[in-house]
């Protein structure tokens, strides 16, 4: 799922404060915005394990054009995070799926080109994921 992430200068500070706003408390300070992605990271994994060991569903990522227009802050910097919530779902099951073969095959073909999806399980939860959040 494509998170926003809003980026502010501290200036007092030389650093930068990134804060990824579905997740409210969800945000690290670092030195660069590259850091800060990287620890960003670390940050949304633990936050989302909290929220999973307490039952609690994962908040749907808004646009950024809808955090723009309940923005209050002067011209943050926005940015967009990918980060893969189907470890965060629960517990996996094993489900028999009937799908056509051509489809199966351009899964597959997908699945080996990218290193985003390591399995077709992997794939059809991600495309579940998008097509729930629509």
């Amino acid at each position: 799922m494509k998170y926003p992430v809003q980026v502010l200068p501290v200036h007092e500070e030389n650093s930068y404060l990134l804060s990824v706003v579905d997740l409210p408390g969800c945000q690290v300070k670092a030195p660069s915005i590259d850091e800060g992605f990287l620890l960003l990271n670390d940050a949304m994994s633990a936050h989302l394990k909290i929220l999973v060991e307490y039952g609690e569903p994962i908040p749907k990522a808004k646009t950024i054009d809808e955090h723009m227009k309940l923005s209050t802050t002067i011209a943050p910097i926005w940015a967009l995070l990918d980060f893969d919530i189907v470890p965060y779902l629960g517990k996996s099951h094993k489900i028999n799926v009937t799908l056509p073969e051509l489809l199966i095959k351009q899964i597959d073909d997908r699945v080996t080109k990218s290193s985003h999806y390591k399995t077709r399980s992997g794939f059809i939860a991600a495309a579940c994921v998008n097509e729930l959040a629509r």
